[in-house]
């Protein structure tokens, strides 16, 4: 695997699956909605590979095709107020987020976040993890009218940092995110740690580059 002919002049990263695991949260928000209406929770073991798809793709997940059968604005309203009550009761970072971001730091390279939870639910989330204190940008789903995989998200997070958006890496763990990185002539990474599904082959998503874990990505830094 090649690096960069030249050091990143800023990082860019998708939030959920990729700098935090929030799946046990986002999964209990799940089987609370299912709860009050009677239906059996999801196991984790099918709801992490689904948290990348935020309340939608849960919702989905839980109420199958009986989800025409409910209000889903009431479903997904309900879903993100109990989120929003335990936002960090099980979130963790993912090993070597720390590492990671205190060599960006270190460097001074700047560095952001983009990603498509709802603006008001990312910044509820991050004050409770010092380590995002130096970041420089957040941009929520509903930041922009546009959300990823569109590339507006990352061209104004870019334009934040005052670089250009082909000497920015864009690190995700969804197909979205490395589609908005592409259109946005950034340079990629699959985050592979993050909420993959067994019949996703990330080798087809066109990315730069695939990092098995936080701590390959300081190799294209």
């Amino acid at each position: 695997m090649t690096t960069p002919s030249q050091a990143a002049k800023g990082v860019l990263f998708d939030l959920d699956g990729t700098l935090l695991d929030t799946a046990d949260d986002l999964g209990s928000a799940l089987n609370h909605v299912l709860n009050q209406r009677d239906f059996p929770s999801i196991k984790p073991e099918r709801y992490r590979p689904v948290a990348s798809d935020g309340a939608k793709g849960l919702l989905e997940l839980g109420f199958g095709q009986q989800l025409t059968q409910f209000c889903y604005d009431e479903l997904r309203a309900e879903f993100l107020a109990y989120y929003q009550h335990h936002i960090a009761d099980n979130t963790c970072l993912y090993p070597g987020v720390e590492q990671l971001l205190n060599t960006l730091n270190q460097r001074n390279i700047p560095w952001g976040i983009v990603t498509n939870k709802p603006e008001g639910l990312t910044l509820s989330l991050l004050p409770h993890f010092p380590e995002f204190a130096q970041c420089k940008v957040v941009v929520g789903g509903d930041t922009l009218p546009t959300r990823k995989p569109d590339p507006q998200p990352l061209l104004f997070a870019v334009n934040e940092l005052n670089i250009e958006a082909t000497d920015c890496l864009y690190i995700g763990d969804a197909l979205r995110d490395i589609e908005a990185g592409n259109r946005a002539q950034m340079i990629t990474i699959v985050a592979q740690w993050g909420y993959i599904k067994a019949s996703d082959d990330t080798s087809l998503w066109q990315a730069n580059y695939i990092a098995e874990n936080s701590s390959d990505c300081l190799t294209f830094i």
